[in-house]
């Protein structure tokens, strides 16, 4: 009898928490509002305003292309104006499958896919890209490549960039092009109006050895840290600064927290456009000049947006109260003292007559 007691409450709680008879349940799930539950809210992707206006199922060849950064970057966006620009000239044989925001994945894994093949093309962060070919490093130099113009005579120059180009032929890979971010700086919680104010802050720099050599010749506190900690590495204090571009600060939210971006302009930002070497070979020869003559143009066109849009991110940025800070010529010329020895080790892995042409070509 007890046992059939238990059974018959247990059957009215039921009855209780489904709702007493004739109880009005709103079809969405949230009660008078008619708002949908969470779980079956549609967001809009962050992606869908860059969605072909073409069906691409018909392709014959697809050329999967990787980025870990936002399309809202003039250096990254330059994906999608490839993939437009190439399907339209190849009368819809080659796509280009664009797959910003590491959809395929962190730098380091996406680079060892693209090794294997299974993803045939990047744009590999020059930092990252240091770790493909040590030549590649030459950009990364502080005070090399350090301005938009310098940049363009590098590209320009065939006996300059041919070799930067061919240096990733013993990984499987080719070097296309280069695009770009900005110009390097720190963007700290306060104001670094001198290279001594700068040592009191803890700069997280990226996970390549390059720039560790030069944080640690500068005699700057650093940290190696992934891109995706950053944010709350920056909320939470473990770092106070960030060695980045004011367009990728702004556009990140990293101004947020860090309210002050010293101009120390000592690189330029830059997304190597890296691509599978023997998925290249395979295509037919008219798609392979195709391929080759979008990725150019294109990459030449989006160089020449990044530089208009530097100037509106500082503009937007200071419009928020972000102070811009130049660092004095005495103190840039004290970290191109400091640089001595990183010339001297990375002279030795790039090549020293190859880095001695690169810096007396681009004047410096």
């Amino acid at each position: 009898m007890k046992r059939w007691s238990f059974a018959l409450g247990a059957l009215l709680l039921l009855v209780m928490l489904a709702g007493c008879p004739g109880e009005r349940r709103s079809g969405n799930g949230d009660g008078e509002t008619g708002r949908p539950d969470v779980a079956a809210r549609q967001e809009p992707s962050p992606l869908d305003a860059w969605q072909p206006d073409f069906d691409p199922s018909g392709a014959e060849y697809t050329y999967l292309l990787s980025a870990v950064s936002h399309p809202a970057i003039e250096g990254v966006s330059v994906g999608y104006k490839i993939r437009d620009r190439v399907w339209e000239r190849s009368a819809g044989r080659l796509y280009v499958d664009f797959r910003p925001l590491s959809q395929l994945g962190e730098e380091r894994a996406v680079l060892s896919k693209l090794r294997l093949g299974a993803v045939q093309g990047m744009l590999c962060s020059s930092v990252a890209a240091a770790n493909v070919a040590d030549t590649l490093g030459i950009v990364n130099l502080p005070f090399v490549v350090d301005s938009f113009d310098k940049l363009e005579t590098f590209r320009n120059d065939p006996e300059l960039f041919d070799v930067f180009r061919d240096s990733a032929r013993g990984q499987g890979m080719m070097v296309l092009d280069v695009t770009g971010h900005g110009s390097y700086g720190w963007a700290t919680r306060e104001p670094v109006r001198t290279l001594e104010e700068a040592r009191r802050v803890n700069f997280r720099v990226a996970e390549a050895p390059v720039n560790t050599d030069i944080y640690r010749n500068w005699g700057l506190r650093f940290t190696v840290m992934p891109w995706g900690d950053v944010p709350q590495a920056l909320q939470t204090g473990v770092i106070d600064g960030l060695d980045h571009t004011p367009i990728v600060c702004n556009l990140t939210r990293k101004f947020d927290v860090a309210r002050f971006m010293t101009r120390v302009d000592y690189a330029q930002g830059l997304f190597i456009h890296l691509m599978n070497r023997a998925w290249f070979e395979r295509l037919p020869a008219d798609l392979q000049e195709i391929l080759l003559e979008v990725v150019a143009e294109e990459s030449a066109a989006s160089r020449a947006r990044t530089r208009q849009q530097e100037q509106e991110q500082i503009a937007a940025a200071e419009a928020r109260g972000v102070e811009f800070i130049f660092l004095s010529r005495e103190d840039r010329q004290r970290l191109l003292e400091l640089s001595e020895p990183v010339y001297e080790a990375w002279g030795q892995r790039i090549g020293p007559d190859y880095l001695q042409k690169v810096r007396e070509r681009l004047g410096n």
